[in-house]
């Protein structure tokens, strides 16, 4: 009885301590504790080198080398993995260049509609918000709903009282109006029209430039921190998709969708068309197999996103961080802005597809 019982009380006690999955080759991964590393997207889709001039490439170069060094400049003064998501998060909120903040899409009626998600891996407390028009930051509000309410997702007017209640900067809905988002709205009313469907000619597309006019592309942004204690968080932001109708909400701040967190396996954040995210439940999805098969974090990814979510016909990808800094971006599409500095500090800024950059 001693040889049978010995083994099972050893790995109830593994169990019941909440320990990291083992990994493939047996051994423990070991949390990257005094490291500190970040990963970010602006966005995946048809991302062509062809179609992309000078000019525009770097302006999304520099803009994501500055997401990353806010989020990172963050972690290495000793800040929480938290504030260095929301860092990172809201220079590509200020920025006209993605689908969130100031450059999100507009809705059929003319209007922006913001959705954001924030998660920490250490509690796994979340916070959500969606259909907000007038919140400048929608991540910072995410981060309010979770650290302040009882709650963990807050819609529409509800939200925007909330966001007031607890002093965060409100705008009017026009300050988030660029031609290029309007002209983009246009030609997809247009599209709509010559298609006489009662539903827009693809929800998913932006019809966007510096893009193929009927170039699809996702410009959702997102970050996952690593920060010096070892706890992971995650962070999501949209406009959602251009020409959105009957108040449709996304993947982005439907926890385990588009946003999650758990410092036993990861932290993701994801782009691409919300729908299929959510059905697929990705983010989770990946955290789960890490869990409970004990895959690798590129492992786990790469089945998610270039297997199983293609399997349903959904296209876009995700960033991941774990425990142990290692790092993960797969994407089924041509494209998506991504970039990441690692635990040793390497900085890595990428557009294209394997063999564009």
């Amino acid at each position: 009885m001693k040889r049978v019982f010995l083994p099972l009380f050893v790995a109830f006690l593994i169990l019941a301590s909440g320990c990291a999955p083992v990994e493939e080759s047996g051994t423990m991964a070991e949390p990257a504790v005094g490291k500190t590393a970040i990963v970010i997207h602006g966005g995946a889709g048809t991302i062509l080198k062809a179609n992309m001039d000078d000019e525009t490439e770097a302006a999304y170069r520099a803009k994501l080398e500055e997401a990353l060094r806010a989020g990172h400049g963050v972690l290495e003064s000793g800040g929480a993995a938290l504030d260095a998501v929301i860092a990172a998060v809201q220079v590509m909120e200020d920025s006209e260049l993605f689908n969130a903040g100031k450059g999100a899409v507009f809705t059929s009626e003319g209007t922006n509609e913001l959705d954001a998600a924030i998660m920490d891996g250490a509690t796994r407390n979340s916070g959500a918000v969606a259909g907000v028009k007038r919140v400048k930051s929608p991540i910072a509000l995410a981060r309010v709903v979770m650290e302040v309410s009882p709650h963990v997702m807050m819609i529409g007017d509800g939200a925007e009282t909330y966001a007031e209640e607890n002093g965060l900067e409100m705008v009017e809905n026009s300050y988030f109006y660029t031609e290029r988002r309007y002209r983009s709205l246009q030609r997809a009313l247009e599209r709509e029209a010559e298609s006489s469907s009662s539903l827009p000619f693809d929800a998913s597309v932006e019809y966007d430039l510096p893009l193929s006019p009927n170039g699809d592309k996702f410009g959702t942004v997102g970050a996952v921190a690593l920060d010096a204690t070892g706890n992971i968080a995650a962070g999501t932001s949209t406009g959602g998709m251009t020409n959105k109708k009957f108040g449709r909400v996304g993947d982005v701040p439907v926890i385990g969708a588009g946003t999650y967190a758990d410092n036993r396996t990861a932290g993701i954040s994801a782009t691409g068309h919300g729908e299929y995210f959510i059905r697929g439940v990705v983010a989770h999805d990946i955290a789960s197999r890490m869990d409970y098969a004990g895959e690798d974090l590129n492992t786990a990814a790469n089945v998610v996103v270039m297997e199983k979510l293609g399997e349903l016909g959904g296209t876009g990808g995700i960033v991941a961080l774990d425990r142990t800094g290692a790092i993960a971006m797969p994407f089924n599409t041509e494209g998506m802005y991504r970039g990441y500095i690692d635990v040793d500090g390497n900085m890595e800024i990428l557009i294209y597809g394997p063999g564009d950059e």
